[in-house]
């Protein structure tokens, strides 16, 4: 078996065909991404005992995730996460931006990233194959300023991780921060909860949020809390500890902050974010990245979607590793900064390495 990348039609969208790409590599992992969004539709590897199955939430067809769809695998951008108060201000001038969550701006805005066909490029190399996805979000998309050129890259190694590749340049400064949004169950999508796959987090903090979700601009350490992930701990441990940020968010959906990182967008030498392993049928899942933080979400907002074959997604189905820069980073001084200006180029590398034991 060797490395093989073919496409297919996936339905349309407004008239314009969509494509759907199926990487495999030499050990018989799947992955089917789509020009829709960029969305990871399917991601198929080996249990311990050599059982495919499809480890990502997803829908059926394209209307579903136009329609329904909680950003699913998705590339997401401009900008990731939540801005408060869906404004900021940079170099002087208020940028006011779409409001799509309560008061605030989450996931790039009313049609983010993921509600866009990408154009799209496949490749084959000795040992990966893949797919390059481009755009040009205009300026004043969603409300942010400068034209910005985007190249998200899903790479298949022989080595069973899928590579992310984020690239990005702007005539005008802009915040820019780009994440992929896959809901993760390593059981198999629609097997269950993922309350006994054991996590590890690198991060001895994490930023704690108003009840909005929006940060309070605090790093708080982890140690004590149910926050703590840095052993690996069964993510309903303390999912339902008696504790006001688990309350806001009704479980987790918070940012973390990864230890020892090079926080400028020119670093491209992946370190250890997470680690997670489900027992029962032994796939492991680590990812390794360039982001200072990543968002655990534990899919708390999931509320009976009807998914991939009618398996029904119930809140806490799956797990999200969302790298990222902080939320709301343009209203908070102390984060890493997230604006990107001309002549810079915005770099980022994420790796979702697969096994099982």
């Amino acid at each position: 078996m060797g490395n093989d990348i073919s496409q297919s039609e996936f339905g349309a969208v407004r008239g314009e065909p969509v494509t759907l790409y199926t990487l495999r590599n030499a050990h018989g992992l799947e992955v089917d991404a789509i020009t829709y969004g960029g969305i990871i539709v399917s991601l198929r590897t080996p249990d311990r005992n050599g059982r495919l199955d499809d480890i990502v939430l997803g829908l059926d067809t394209v209307d579903d995730y136009m329609e329904r769809s909680p950003h699913f695998g998705a590339i997401i951008g401009r900008v990731a996460n939540r801005i408060g108060g869906a404004r900021f201000e940079l170099d002087g001038t208020t940028y006011t931006l779409a409001r799509n969550k309560g008061a605030n701006h989450l996931h790039g805005g009313v049609r983010g990233f993921d509600k866009y066909i990408w154009d799209a490029t496949p490749f084959a190399e000795d040992a990966a194959v893949g797919v390059v996805f481009t755009r040009t979000s205009p300026d004043g998309e969603e409300g942010y300023p400068g034209t910005l050129d985007v190249r998200v890259s899903y790479t298949l190694t022989d080595e069973d991780a899928l590579v992310v590749d984020y690239r990005a340049t702007t005539d005008r400064a802009t915040p820019v921060n780009l994440t992929q949004h896959s809901y993760f169950n390593l059981r198999g999508a629609g097997d269950g909860d993922v309350l006994g796959h054991e996590l590890m987090l690198a991060a001895s903090a994490f930023t704690p949020t108003d009840e909005g979700q929006i940060p309070t601009g605090e790093i708080r350490p982890v140690a004590g809390t149910p926050f703590d992930f840095r052993k690996p701990t069964p993510i309903g441990a303390r999912i339902d500890a008696d504790d006001v940020q688990l309350r806001y968010a009704g479980g987790y959906d918070h940012n973390y902050v990864l230890n020892d990182r090079d926080q400028e967008f020119h670093t491209m030498v992946p370190t250890l974010a997470a680690w997670v392993v489900e027992r029962e049928k032994g796939r492991t899942l680590e990812v390794r990245t360039t982001e200072p933080g990543v968002q655990l979400y534990t899919g708390n907002g999931l509320d009976g979607v009807v998914g991939k074959k009618g398996h029904v997604y119930g809140p806490r189905s799956a797990f999200c590793l969302e790298t990222q820069h902080f939320p709301d980073s343009p209203n908070q001084p102390t984060f890493p900064s997230i604006i990107l200006r001309p002549g810079q180029v915005y770099r980022s590398r994420t790796v979702f390495a697969f096994g099982h034991q």
